[in-house]
């Protein structure tokens, strides 16, 4: 029997769309198995969003061949499409795909895997307008499920590479999201997270909005306990999303939303769509609407020219609205993008100390808001057994524990919080 073994880096859509091809592989007959064990074939389903992912995807092409000097190795995503060239001049890869053809890449595979014809497939991203709806019925080990329901980005953030590996905003059309919900809850996933590379922006080529398609899964998909957003920018939480949240209480109550700087001279370099008083102004709604709620978010370190003072009211501004938790990157500076031109590019060793120091604030502000939700009634999904315990996540993000019980295992139980220990809650 054939085995095939596939990594994947990066984002929730990566995730997603590493489902469809281990899905596919597997209905041609093929085995799965883990990347650090001996495969036939493996893909590396590559990330370029920072110079850390680019090199660990490069790591993972460098293990396949020293496990299986023979196997066919695949390689597919960001990386692949802005690498290609690079790529293509090792002799050990047998097959490089961009940021397209997903649908065809499981069918690629077997026959670059029989075949043994070496294959370098891309496309200018920025050409691509179809999107491909990648079918994953069901994810394995997983009550949460992700489906994917856009892709591409038009922001062209001075420091990003996704719009050119990403290509253009395009979204699935809302009977196709239907149906594929449908699907995964059928299947027993009780949670579904709409992701995206631009996910706030979803259905403007279908006339739709992000929050009518939300109303839409929870009105006509039976089985849908909880609908979580896997990210939005500030300015895409609308009104009618807020009221649609307040409304419907199977949308769960945690947002991550991006800041990236707190710095609105950054913040413009970074061709940011906001200031920062947009930015905590429309947090400040949120929270008047939606208390108690989760506000997480991602930030960057040392972007160009970023001095001490500005990084340290970013810090302050980041303190004052109690974000939950962040998602910190150092900046990485990415060939292609305007960012990487700009003068003031600062030492690794800064990006680094401020990255530390932003964590450190991360664990501080988590632990406060953790601290908040003592004696608190929350709705918890459990998710899996871990060492005598049950762990599930509310919908204010609230990773839980209690007490092992078979019986309430993937289903939604609410729980009183009587602790708090580390970075979770006790019920």
């Amino acid at each position: 029997m054939t085995t095939f073994a596939i990594a994947t880096l990066g984002c929730k859509v990566n995730t997603y769309e590493s489902q469809g091809y281990a899905q596919g592989l597997r209905e041609y007959g093929w085995e799965e198995v883990g990347f650090k064990e001996t495969a036939d074939v493996y893909l590396i389903h590559s990330c370029a969003v920072t110079n850390t992912a680019a090199a660990k995807s490069r790591q993972k092409i460098h293990q396949a061949q020293r496990q299986n000097p023979e196997a066919c190795i695949a390689v597919a995503g960001c990386y692949a499409q802005i690498a290609h060239e690079q790529l293509a001049q090792d002799p050990h890869i047998d097959l490089i795909v961009g940021s397209d053809q997903k649908e065809q890449l499981p069918a690629l595979i077997r026959q670059t895997w029989e075949d043994r014809k070496r294959r370098v497939l891309i496309h200018d991203m920025r050409q691509v307008n179809a999107f491909e709806a990648i079918a994953v019925q069901r994810f394995s080990h997983q009550t949460r499920a992700y489906l994917k329901v856009q892709d591409g980005c038009n922001q062209f953030c001075s420091y990003c590479i996704i719009p050119y590996t990403r290509g253009a905003e395009r979204s699935l059309a809302p009977e196709e999201v239907l149906k594929k919900a449908r699907m995964l809850t059928a299947n027993g996933h009780a949670e579904i997270v709409l992701t995206g590379i631009h996910t706030g922006r979803y259905g403007r080529e279908h006339g739709m909005s992000l929050a009518r398609l939300m109303k839409l899964l929870c009105d006509e998909v039976s089985g849908l306990q909880r609908l979580r957003i896997s990210s939005i920018e500030c300015n895409e939480v609308s009104d009618e999303l807020i009221a649609l949240m307040k409304q419907e209480k199977r949308i769960a109550r945690h947002l991550h939303i991006p800041l990236q700087s707190g710095d609105n001279t950054i913040l413009k370099a970074m061709n940011r769509q906001y200031t920062l008083t947009d930015y905590e102004q429309r947090i400040a709604v949120i929270r008047k609407e939606l208390d108690p709620i989760s506000i997480s978010s991602d930030v960057i370190c040392g972007f160009p020219m970023e001095t001490e003072e500005q990084f340290v009211s970013g810090m302050d501004a980041i303190r004052r609205m109690k974000l939950s938790f962040l998602h910190v990157f150092p900046y990485s500076k990415r060939d292609g993008t305007k960012a990487a031109a700009m003068s003031g590019q600062l030492t690794n060793v800064i990006k680094k100390q401020r990255s530390n120091r932003l964590m450190e604030l991360s664990q501080e502000l988590h632990r406060e808001y953790l601290r908040s939700f003592l004696q608190r009634a929350v709705d918890v999904l459990w998710e899996r057994e871990e060492n005598g315990y049950m762990v599930g996540h509310s919908g204010e993000y609230l990773e839980v524990y209690a007490p092992y019980d078979s019986t309430k295992l993937h289903k939604m139980e609410t729980v009183i919080i009587r602790d708090i220990q580390d970075d979770h809650a006790i019920a």
